[in-house]
């Protein structure tokens, strides 16, 4: 057994909205270090959610957090030479992990001109239950319905 919890890294909040979730959903969008590219991006982005629906852009973004969230997801675990997928529940702060970074693949696959844009349709997408973030919260959850039955084998 280990002696101590390794220690959690403290997350500073962003300057703009004084939210540690906005410093960590650009620390994930962040490529090669650009931290200050990342966080133009990441406003400019909710800039556009902001022309695109006429609503707070910030408020927008946490609603599609919050919709993209998972709550369950199958592990893989051998059990007697048979490979089973287990649903377990997921603990907070890998949902909000899984969610951003959900959030940020699926923008980066979108077709469009630049990040902001990709990434501004996802959020917009996501906010109202739909696109391909949902459509994966969806699959997962589906998943761990489908395998159920082997819920016991949780260890």
């Amino acid at each position: 057994m280990r002696k101590d919890k390794p220690k959690k890294h403290v997350i500073h909040p962003d300057t703009k909205y004084n939210d540690p979730l906005v410093t960590q959903f650009v620390n994930n969008l962040m490529w090669q270090g650009k931290k200050s590219t990342a966080f133009a991006i990441f406003y400019d982005a909710l800039e556009r959610v902001e022309k695109q629906t006429g609503e707070n852009g910030y408020e927008v973004w946490k609603k599609a957090l919050s919709n993209s969230t998972p709550g369950v997801e199958v592990k893989s675990r051998r059990i007697g030479g048979a490979n089973f997928q287990i649903p377990t529940e997921i603990r907070p702060d890998r949902k909000i992990s899984l969610s951003i970074k959900w959030l940020i693949g699926y923008s980066r696959k979108r077709s469009g001109k630049s990040m902001a844009e990709k990434l501004a349709a996802e959020i917009v997408a996501a906010s109202n239950n739909e696109g391909a973030t949902i459509k994966k919260k969806e699959d997962v959850h589906k998943m761990a319905e489908a395998n159920k039955a082997f819920a016991h084998f949780r260890a």
